[in-house]
């Protein structure tokens, strides 16, 4: 394959091959506000199941379990703590960002990325409002647009417009209660505050 490439994945850094985790390349991780996160994961998996007489979950029990770190993808307090221990410890490999800022400040964000991959904007191209450009083509409603995400299938079965619902920041106030909200807050300062991260 030529060089560089760009893999996406959903997986812990705990379960990365040694390949990846030992090599030089870099790790772009964007963490999001879990409550969001849960919102987007069940209306995901409530589109795209397939299976017949699939009958879902209440809200508020999918919200236990993922509170209980019963999910996909395992507890998210590991997948998130395991991306930030990396970042801290090899900053020049793993760039832990918050979908929150990319979203409300999408050039810095770009900015930040370019750099940390080796890739700087130069001043030519930040003048020519390259980077502008560039976040305006990456943003989320440029992308959902996309006619390939409007009517491309993924994998023979699963919509691309599945991948893509709303990427609203707070829209699980229209979803989840406030004493929801809570319980999770306090998981997360219990599980991140001895490493010094602050969601």
């Amino acid at each position: 394959m030529n060089h560089p490439r760009l893999f996406s994945t959903h997986l812990a850094h705990q379960v990365l091959p040694n390949s990846l985790t030992n090599s030089k390349s870099k790790i772009v991780y964007v963490y999001r506000n879990l409550l969001d996160r849960f919102i987007s994961d069940r209306k995901f998996f409530l589109k795209t199941n397939q299976e017949p007489d699939f009958e879902p979950l209440p809200v508020e029990e999918a919200f236990d379990m993922f509170c209980k770190g019963i999910h996909s993808f395992g507890p998210f307090w590991e997948h998130i703590l395991g991306y930030w221990k990396a970042s801290l410890e090899n900053p020049d490999r793993v760039l832990f960002l918050k979908y929150e800022d990319v979203k409300s400040d999408p050039i810095s964000s770009a900015v930040k990325i370019a750099e940390f991959v080796g890739m700087p904007f130069s001043e030519e191209e930040e003048k020519r409002g390259l980077i502008g450009e560039i976040s305006e083509l990456c943003s989320f409603e440029k992308m959902k647009n996309w006619e390939v995400n409007k009517r491309g299938i993924h994998r023979g079965s699963i919509e691309n417009s599945s991948f893509f619902r709303k990427g609203e920041i707070g829209d699980w106030k229209n979803h989840l209660s406030p004493e929801m909200a809570e319980r999770l807050q306090q998981i997360m300062d219990e599980k991140m505050s001895e490493c010094g991260l602050m969601l």
